[in-house]
Parts: structure tokens; sequence; C-alpha cells
């Protein structure tokens, strides 16, 4: 495991993953290990050999072409964050990008059953996660807070209640609404199930923070950025799990796309937004972790820290039923974008969302 000092320029991060958020430190490679220097002092070495990542996530971070050609040659991709968590590159070898008959079957499917039934099962994924983690967070609070459970529990089955509307969109034949057509309906069912889902949460939000509720991109109160920077965090490890699954990352089912708009990994991200982000970063402020900013409105360098590191240790560290026994939720996300890919391909009947226990 990386041993960072204690004015590191990396996040102390599970083994396979190298976070470096500190201006000024340099990435190099030196022997078969990957050094994290700053100020010509080594701060971090990793190697190679386990490493499944890097994480660019600050500015003035430099990293050599020897670097970059070491992880390219093993596998391992690069991703670059702003200071926001905004993903703004991502850096695979090039051969990744050579699978033509899954990806001409992506395409394909965007006209026909295949779309609409894929666009449902992750909507509905998205749903019933949301409505899990209502639940998780209201059984721990039976005894000390009754109306606090019911609450919640009241919540967790509104949302819920909106996955009769996306049954209902299954079966629509792809002669009469097509996916264009149905994708208005399928973002109003989640819209109108996510205002259900963080009203719930604001529940649960501490006081101090004046949370107004959940705010996207750009947003500057202290629980909004946390959950932003922390999406962006896993976005670059679902992007990771499609192209590794031979899927183009921009070619989706639900988003709409748009030049520069990585469509098929904003899909799958939905079905683990919940039990991965949510949940990590409600825990963080629950447990009375400051939500430190600055002068701006960032994030400071120890809680994006702190955020980068939770995200990665939850999906590296904990486990979920799955397929009939627990996995870690790395394995799970990875295995669902093989699924995906295998469905398009035709290789399985059918798209099953991943759905997290309660």
């Amino acid at each position: 495991m990386v041993e960072p000092a204690i004015d590191s320029a990396v996040v102390p991060a599970p083994a396979t993953a190298l976070v470096v958020d500190q201006f000024g430190a340099f990435v190099s490679k030196h022997s078969e290990r990957l050094r994290v220097t700053l100020k010509r002092e080594t701060v971090a070495e990793a190697p190679l050999l386990y490493l499944e990542q890097v994480l660019v996530a600050g500015r003035g971070v430099s990293v050599s072409s020897d670097a970059i050609e070491a992880c390219c040659e093993r596998g391992i991709p690069l991703y670059f964050l702003s200071g926001r968590g905004e993903p703004y590159a991502a850096l695979y070898a090039a051969g990744l990008g050579g699978t033509v008959i899954t990806r001409r079957a992506q395409l394909a499917a965007y006209g026909d059953s295949r779309g609409v039934s894929l666009a449902c099962a992750m909507a509905a994924g998205k749903i019933t996660n949301q409505g899990n983690l209502l639940r998780y967070m209201a059984k721990y609070r039976k005894a000390t807070d009754p109306n606090l459970y019911h609450e919640l529990r009241l919540g967790a089955t509104e949302v819920r209640d909106h996955l009769r509307e996306i049954e209902a969109l299954v079966g629509l034949p792809t002669a009469g609404p097509g996916l264009d057509d149905l994708r208005p309906k399928l973002l109003s069912i989640e819209g109108r199930a996510a205002q259900h889902y963080w009203r719930a949460l604001k529940q649960v939000a501490p006081e101090n923070l004046g949370w107004p509720g959940r705010e996207g991109r750009g947003a500057k109160d202290p629980l909004n950025a946390a959950l932003n920077y922390g999406y962006g965090v896993l976005y670059g490890q679902v992007e990771r799990s499609l192209v590794l699954a031979g899927l183009d990352p921009y070619a989706g089912f639900i988003h709409v796309d748009r030049p520069g708009k990585p469509s098929l990994t904003l899909d799958l991200i939905e079905e683990f937004r919940a039990p991965i982000v949510d949940r990590t970063i409600f825990g963080i402020v629950n447990r009375g972790t400051a939500i430190a900013q600055d002068d701006e409105g960032l994030l400071t360098l120890e809680i994006r820290r702190a955020i980068a590191g939770r995200v990665l240790e939850r999906l590296e560290e904990s486990t979920e039923p799955y397929e009939g026994k627990r996995q870690k939720l790395r394995f799970i996300l990875q295995s669902q974008a093989r699924h995906l890919a295998a469905f398009l391909r035709g290789d399985r009947p059918a798209y099953l969302p991943f759905l997290c226990s309660w």
C-alpha cells in the first residue's frame, strides 16, 4: 500500500489507486514504480504491478511521458478532475478502443427494442437504489428517532412508487414510441422520483450546513459541493469499466447525445450514485466532519482527499449481495459493464441493473 508523507501529494487510498492532488507534484516512472515528488522530495511510490488507476485531482500536477507509457502498456488509466470534481480528461491505451463488434452492436441497439429495454432497466435500477438507501438510513433511526424513521420510510415508498410507471413503458413496441420519443417520459419519471429522494435526504442533513436541497454543477454550498466531487471520482471508475468492456462511453441510451457528452457513462453511473457516493457523503457529514471550503467555494485540499479516499475505499472494500454471493462494489461495477456489453451483443437475454441492499 502507498504510504504517503503527512504533507503528501497523494490521498491515502487503496493500493490499487494513486491519487495525486497537490500543486507542483510530479509523477514519474522509477524502475517498476510510479514515483510522486514534491519540491524534489519523494512523497509516495506505487508499484505498477498492483496499480489499477491514477487520479490527478488538482492543478499544477505534471506527469512524465515515461509514466504515461508505463501506464498505457499495463492498461492503467489516468483520470483528471477539476477542483470541483468535474472530469475533464481520461487517458487510456489506444488499443482499448478497438472493440468493433461490441461497438457496432451498441450503436445498432439504439434503434430497436434493446435500447428501450436497457434505458428502462437502468432508470429502474437508479430509482430502486435511491429508495433502498432511504430504507437503509431509516432502519438505524427506528429506536432513536421514530418520527424521522417514518418520514424516511415514506420517502422510500414515494420514490419506489415511480417504478410502476417505468414498468408500463417496457412493453411499448418499438414501432410505436422509439427511444427518442420514450426519453422525455423516462426523464420525467426519474425527475419526479428524485424530488422525493432529495426531499427525504434533506431531513438527515445536519442543520448547520443549511442545505438548500440538491444542486448540480457549480453548486457552492458544502454538501452539494461534496456530492459533486464524489460523483466526479466515481465517474472515472464507471468510464473505465465501460472501456474495458469494449463499449463507447459516449453512445448512451437515457442521456441525450451531444458532442463531448459521455452519455453511456452518465447512464451507468446512475445505478451507483446512491449506494457509493450519497451513502458515503451523508455518512461523512453525519459523523460530524466539517466540509471546509475556500473563499471561492471550492472544497479544501484536505476535504477533497478525504472524499476521494472514502469513495475509492467503498469501491474496494465494501461488499453487496450480487449473483448469489457477496462481492466487492468494484467487481460489481465491472461485471455490470460486461453484462451490458453482452446484452447489446445478444449474448444475454436481458440487462438486469445492480440493486443495492438495505
